[in-house]
């Protein structure tokens, strides 16, 4: 058995970059096994057709949190990152189009083509909604709760919920509309026009495997407005170089406080001893003691497959067992000879630089869901298209693009025992098609493409289910219940088995937030040693 860490971590993915790195910044000895060749989990960038770089999971930057940015020196170790100023551009199915910007006066005067109540309405709604977003950004950089611990768990919980008890009654009724409303519910409430209500329910199926109709879907649409680029909150913005770039600065900054990050090396299963964490052992052999272990993977992977059964409360596991993943999500990523040319706005703009949303009506996403829950995908899929070398000469040839399809809706598994593998490339079609109806160039354009199903990204990535939030934010799955109820805190259900990645709060998206609150609960119990 390999010398006994003080650490070690499962996954080299961001979350596991950003908890060893403030461990091993406290003096902690820290080694990360990561499966694949290279760090980053799905924030990666790589060469998919010759001479064309993509970020080819994870794709676009808005959640990543500056206190993570600036504790790892993320920019001085390279990292840029660029806003975008236009952040949406929805064509309409009537050869119209619907644009959203950082200039609010712009998208009223956008809204107004539509509806001029809609567009009266719009400062109000961005209020509300970033009063609730302001709470919700404290609330996910503190511990949840553990009622293991009543009383500092009472303690704790009026600590973090104090902000809301102290708002006024409308805060009161927001974070009600939010949490329990469905999209199309919470956005008829404030806007009359479809193409406006389908820019924003959009966000409501981002990695979200439902409808925009499904109970709790409202709350999705918050979690994509958390962010904060360069200063700007709830902006979007694009890495430099592709996501992989966030991921390779994270690196640099572990390897200056002495991180050991091996890869190549998939972890077989933990090692355990008498209900303790020990350490994990390779599928090469090796076994890598240490004095706790933490896990970066989804917490149905986690326990349903590289914790030993036995090791843990069948009652657990059966909790683990009905874990939710799978966000119906397809990712491509598509080389072009030229721009795609959209009928609704013929010629080269700005609109190029944003998240092109083909899913015109919230019915049209209804639909798609539907669609996937009888046939296995939608006839008619979401699809939001990022062209990052618009503004990233790197990512291409000279003349040339790259683009990045994100599409909804694809079942994370498919029914009567179908494989993925056998539709993979009829889906793709699918979605190069969906583009082409409004941009007619399109396919003719494509000279290569990388195509993952749901369980391509399982097989790639670790994303079980395709889910690039690590189970369902639903909830049952957040706050003090991700992953369950009493390991909230990123205590796992072993001693000296913790959570830092995604399947803890708070939840998806390239924030760095349960990587940097893992390391600050493993820190406390390091310097305890009666703690677990």
């Amino acid at each position: 058995m390999s010398g006994k860490y003080d650490a070690v971590l499962i996954g080299g993915g961001h979350n596991g970059l950003v908890c060893a790195y403030y461990l091993a910044r406290a003096g902690l000895s820290v080694r990360i096994c990561e499966r694949r060749e290279v760090v980053g989990g799905a924030a990666v960038t790589e060469e998919f057709h010759p001479g064309f770089r993509n970020s080819v999971a994870s794709y676009t930057v808005s959640l990543l949190n500056p206190v993570v940015i600036r504790d790892m020196g993320l920019r001085e170790h390279g990292l840029k990152i660029l806003n975008r100023t236009l952040s949406n551009f929805l064509p309409t199915e009537d050869g119209r189009y619907l644009l959203i910007g950082d200039d609010l006066k712009q998208t009223q005067q956008e809204f107004r083509k539509f509806s001029t109540a809609d567009a009266e309405r719009l400062p109000a709604y961005y209020e509300r909604l970033e009063a609730v977003a302001d709470v919700l950004r404290n609330v996910s950089m503190q511990t949840p709760p553990n009622p293991k611990h009543k009383l500092s768990a009472a303690l704790s919980a009026a600590s973090q919920l104090f902000p809301v008890a102290r708002g006024n009654f409308q805060l009161h009724q927001d974070i009600l509309d939010l949490f329990a409303k469905d999209a199309r519910s919470f956005l008829n409430a404030w806007f009359d026009s479809d193409p406006v209500k389908a820019v924003f329910g959009f966000d409501a199926v981002v990695g979200n495997y439902a409808s925009p109709d499904t109970p709790g879907s409202a709350y999705v649409l918050l979690h994509h407005v958390f962010g904060e680029v360069n200063g700007v909150k709830g902006a979007w913005g694009h890495a430099i170089g592709g996501m992989g770039a966030i991921t390779q600065a994270m690196r640099k900054a572990c390897e200056a406080v002495s991180v050991e990050i091996t890869t190549d090396a998939p972890v077989k299963s933990l090692l355990v001893d008498d209900g303790e964490a020990v350490g994990v052992l390779l599928e090469n052999g090796e076994e890598i003691a240490a004095a706790r272990v933490v896990s970066n993977v989804n917490p149905k992977l986690l326990y349903g497959r590289l914790t030993p059964a036995d090791a843990l409360d069948p009652e657990f596991k059966r909790r683990m067992d009905g874990w939710r993943s799978g966000s119906g999500t397809l990712r491509m990523n598509v080389a072009l000879s030229e721009l795609p040319e959209f009928t609704c706005l013929p010629g080269v703009g700005e609109h190029h630089q944003s998240g092109i949303i083909i899913a015109p009506t919230l019915d049209y996403m209804d639909r798609a869901f539907t669609d996937a829950k009888q046939y296995g995908w939608s006839r008619k899929p979401i699809v939001e298209m990022l062209i990052p070398s618009t503004v990233d000469d790197s990512l291409a040839p000279p003349g040339q693009h790259v683009a990045s399809l994100f599409c909804q809706q694809f079942a994370p598994e498919l029914p009567e025992g179908k494989s993925w593998a056998d539709f993979r490339e009829e889906v793709a079609d699918l979605a190069i098609e969906t583009v082409n109806d409004y941009a007619p160039n399109f396919k003719k354009s494509v000279l290569g493409r990388m195509v993952l199903t749901p369980q391509d990204l399982e097989d790639k990535f670790g994303l079980i289910g395709g889910d690039i939030m690590h189970g369902a934010m639903t909830l049952d799955q957040m706050w003090a219940a991700r992953p369950a109820l009493g390991h909230g805190d990123y205590r796992g259900a072993l001693k000296r088995l913790y959570h830092c990645g995604a399947g803890a709060h708070p939840g998806g998206g390239v924030t760095g937030l349960p990587g940097r609150n893992a390391a600050r609960e493993i820190l406390k119990d390091a310097r305890n040693p009666l703690a677990a």
